[in-house]
């Protein structure tokens, strides 16, 4: 398999010094002219790539020297394309979404070496891209992080990782639990990308190899130098002998609101016999009885040798050093020894220029100059500063530079004042924001650097030929032809979940190039950047995506939040770009498997999106087919052709959920809307067509080619399981009582106290209908006027053995069934939906009534009205409607409703034009 994936690698790299290497099918003389070339090749073209939308802030030549190219560039990365060339046309077919527990492998080396905001454990994404992909196509990140997938289409060509995974291999095929054929062994070329230079930096240092054996000597001997010219700082005395320190614990000091006397906080609130920190405590000076927030903050002015400049910031004192004395470890009160030291480093640190950059506005850093921190180096001690720097300088030229650094900054968050003693032991950084603790932990910069140093060394790199590129941009305008990759996994930033560029400031100081955070997809005030802003950014993205994946191609997003209005945007994004969502799953975390979505309550779980771009002519035909039903019928047909014929495995199966008539429905007319096009049908003719056009089995549409494999595989379960449903508005409701009546016929009465149950959660603004009137408007009851209905007679056989064997007619029978509601076939069921649009609309009009006699916002209302009333405006191109209508709705409704969002929004537009 090695020799076969050979001979389509564009990159064989050999580390020996000596050794000629060939590289984009260039051979050179060794590594360091392969460097030299690529380097002044990039250089050239950096006037160009500066055009280059997401370009970073930073000199040229801190951009080459943090690059390695063609590998990996600290900008825009012109060889992409080079690196693609000669791949294969050829697409996996019959291809479905996959659906995966994303949550294992968060302790392997890769996970632990560096860290960073937000990582998918690469071997949840080895499941994905060994699902989607064969050996030798290329996969893109364009959100890559710390670069997890790209180590995943590395490792697709370890035989040990993948049967870690659950598979078996056999004669170099995969095959999974059920002996499903999967894929084939060997590794996959990854294109990786992402706005922060951090990112890729991490990203370029965990996707190559390089001589380790090596490294580690190079890098503990600098460490070594290091700790002999500048241990002192971090020694003491303790028993009249030179100790070594491991951490200094500080104490922010506060004045007493009552008698101004200044107040170590470490003194009088921290318990440590007991491990606790006091909410109350008592001034040492007057005796008032006092907390933290009571207090002000002492503060004191601090000379900044960078800048020329003196500072005023937070008083904060060293309290108790904790160290090793005679091999074991013990701790002491700072005495005036210690204090004199750090007076001795103070002046020690005249003498250098340390990285920094101010601290900017920010909805998460901005907190900082509560504390009077306005400057980077602001957030490290001095004598931390000052052992960074020098280690800095020292390996500035070397030929381990790029990796030297990568330690640096794999130990700097925790020799931040960021980082936190804890009266329970676990100190640490609260990862997410930036928080200046009270009792800060200086932790000796020597110890942690060894012990990344040791971290990097833990992973366990294989003899393979790297196939991974990086490159350092936006999102929104990738550097990579059209149709040129064959998979997309992709983890992209959730609103305001977590502020990227500035989270990454202390890093990219340190590697001296920053984030140009314009087209930085978040949610942030600082940024001026809302939901609206979000949205547009994502789709400029998810548009690059689809335009550079191959026709047939899928693309697989990580997503979580909490909020409604952010999954909708970031769906409402994905469909915008043309994409057609195929599944949505959700981590159940109880039961560690995935559950269909049917509803934006949802977002509260892990999610992941599986989407497919369709083939062109199916494109071609929709739009030839304008205004007809066949235009409906040809996106279903490829729409059922891309989703999994059956979901289950011992001894159960679940309802495919996107194979169900509404959500199919709702799929057609979100493409349809988000494309321009008009809406074909209306949902009863969809009801009766979907059952005349393909095979029904459990409530679910298949194509002829597929419905023999379902039946084959139906057969041997015992269990058949709904999808889980949070009953959240009318849409929900309604199919929460569909899965109660696919079960078993019910009365009223049967129903109705769990249906009070579920419904405690609907929203406030949703005018819900009775269950009597939902009944009476979705279902059919029977009344004992004609044969009983075959749904119902099934189900009386089945469970009353005095009923077995009698007829539709028989009077036992129709007693028996009085009154019990059912879910109606489909031509019935069409009848229902004419009757239910008209109740709709006409609900919707009594709403446009409201509206015109007053300027108020509509507080309660039937969201399943406005949107029956939006589909009929959009038919009518009556495009002024809906933004009339969606502007007197709660903002919050809108954005946090995904049917109302996709019209309103394609309305707006259209208004506009």
């Amino acid at each position: 398999m090695k020799e076969k994936f050979k001979q389509i690698s564009l990159i064989n790299e050999f580390e020996a010094d000596n050794t000629p290497v060939v590289c984009l099918g260039m051979t050179f003389k060794n590594e360091e002219q392969r460097k030299e070339y690529f380097r002044e090749e990039l250089r050239k073209k950096l006037p160009e790539l500066k055009k280059i939308e997401g370009f970073p802030i930073g000199e040229d030549e801190d951009i080459i020297a943090l690059s390695d190219p063609p590998y990996y560039t600290a900008c825009p990365n012109p060889w992409l394309n080079d690196f693609i060339k000669g791949n294969s046309e050829r697409l996996k077919d019959d291809q479905s979404p996959f659906i995966l527990d994303v949550s294992e492998g968060k302790t392997d080396p890769y996970y632990m070496v560096h860290s960073y905001h937000t990582k998918v454990p690469y071997k949840a994404i080895m499941h994905y891209i060994l699902h989607y992909t064969k050996p030798g196509d290329v996969i893109y990140d364009g959100f890559c992080g710390s670069g997890m997938a790209g180590i995943a289409a590395y490792l697709c060509e370890s035989t040990d990782e993948i049967i870690q995974l659950g598979y078996r291999i056999e004669n170099e095929k995969i095959y999974d639990q059920e002996d499903n054929f999967v894929s084939e062994v060997g590794q996959r070329k990854a294109l990786l990308s992402d706005l922060s230079p951090l990112a890729t930096h991490i990203a370029s240092q965990l996707n190559y190899d390089f001589d380790r054996e090596e490294f580690k000597k190079f890098m503990l001997t600098e460490i070594d130098k290091l700790e002999n010219d500048l241990g002192w700082m971090f020694e003491t005395t303790y028993q009249g002998q030179k100790a070594k320190i491991n951490y200094v614990i500080w104490s922010e000091n506060f004045i007493c609101q009552s008698c101004a006397h200044e107040i170590n906080f470490w003194s009088v609130a921290i318990e440590r016999d007991e491990k606790k920190v006091k909410d109350k405590f008592s001034c040492p000076n007057c005796g008032v009885l006092t907390s933290k927030s009571e207090l002000t903050r002492a503060m004191e002015t601090k000379f900044i040798p960078e800048l020329n400049i003196y500072s005023e910031t937070s008083k904060f004192t060293p309290n108790v050093i904790n160290l090793i004395y005679q091999g074991k470890r013990t701790e002491k009160e700072v005495d005036d020894k210690d204090i004199e030291v750090l007076k001795k480093i103070e002046d020690y640190r005249m003498k250098y220029k340390v990285p920094t950059n101010p601290i900017p506005s920010g909805d998460e850093i901005g907190r900082l100059k509560n504390n009077g921190v306005y400057y980077v180096d602001q957030l490290l001690t001095d004598r931390n500063n000052i052992i960074l720097c020098e280690l800095k300088n020292r390996i500035k030229k070397t030929k381990y530079s790029k990796e030297a650094l990568f330690i640096i900054t794999a130990a700097i968050n925790n020799l931040t004042q960021l980082y936190r003693w804890r009266a329970n032991g676990k100190g640490g950084i609260i990862s997410g924001t930036y928080y200046l603790p009270s009792t800060p932990q200086e932790n000796n910069p020597f110890n942690q650097l060894r012990r990344k140093v040791e971290d990097f060394l833990k992973i366990e790199f294989k003899n393979y030929p790297r196939n991974t590129l990086v490159s350092t941009n936006s999102i929104t305008k990738l550097p990579v032809e059209n149709n040129s990759v064959d998979y997309i996994f992709t983890d992209p930033p959730f609103g305001a979940n977590l502020m990227y560029s500035e989270l990454n400031l202390i890093w990219e100081t340190w590697i001296g190039v920053l984030t140009d955070n314009d087209t930085e997809a978040i949610v942030n005030k600082s940024q001026n950047k809302n939901t609206s802003k979000y949205y547009e950014l994502l789709n400029k993205g998810f548009k690059e995506y689809f335009r550079i994946l191959k026709p047939n191609g899928w693309i697989t997003v990580e997503f979580s939040n909490s909020k409604a209005s952010i999954w909708n945007a970031i769906q409402e994004a994905i469909q915008k770009a043309g994409f057609i969502i195929a599944n949505v799953s959700a981590l159940d975390k109880k039961q560690g498997s995935f559950k269909a979505v049917t509803t934006t309550t949802a977002v509260k779980q892990d999610l992941v999106i599986s989407a497919y771009k369709p083939f062109e002519e199916n494109i071609q035909k929709m739009h030839e087919q304008t205004n007809t039903p066949e235009s409906a019928w040809t996106f279903v047909n490829q729409h059922l052709e891309k989703l999994p014929v059956f979901l289950g495995s011992k001894g159960e199966a679940s309802v495919i959920a996107e194979r169900t008539p509404r959500i199919l429905f709702d799929r057609m007319i979100a493409y349809h809307v988000q494309n321009g096009l008009p809406v074909p049908i209306s949902s009863a003719e969809f009801q009766v067509g979907v059952a005349q056009r393909f095979p029904m089995r459990d409530g679910m549409a298949f194509l002829e080619s597929q419905v023999a494999e379902y039946d084959k595989k139906r057969i041997l379960v015992k269990e058949f399981t709904q999808m889980n449903l949070f009953v959240s508005d009318e849409t929900s409701a309604i199919e929460w009582i569909r899965q109660q009546l696919m079960k078993k016929p019910q009365t009223r009465q049967d129903l109705h106290p769990q249906f009070m149950k579920e419904i405690q959660h609907i929203a406030k603004h949703e005018k819900l209908p009775e269950l009597d009137d939902l009944l009476t408007q979705n279902f059919l009851r029977y009344e004992g006027d004609e044969s009983v209905p075959d749904q119902i007679v099934s189900y009386l056989h089945r469970n009353y053995k005095d009923l077995r064997g009698l007829t539709k007619d028989d009077e036992k029978l129709k007693e028996k069934a009085m009154n019990r509601w059912y879910v109606p076939d489909p031509n019935k069921q069409a009848d229902l939906e004419k009757l239910r649009e008209k109740t709709l609309l006409r609900e919707f009009e009594s709403y446009l009534e409201e509206l015109g006699t007053h300027k108020k916002k509509l507080k309660q209302f039937r969201t399943e009205a406005i949107r029956a009333g939006f589909k009929k405006a959009w038919g009518e191109k009556d495009y002024q409607k809906i933004v009339d209508v969606g502007d007197r709705l709660p903002e919050s409704v809108i954005q946090e409703d995904d049917k109302l969002l996709m019209y309103y929004d394609n309305a707006q537009v259209r208004v506009e034009m």
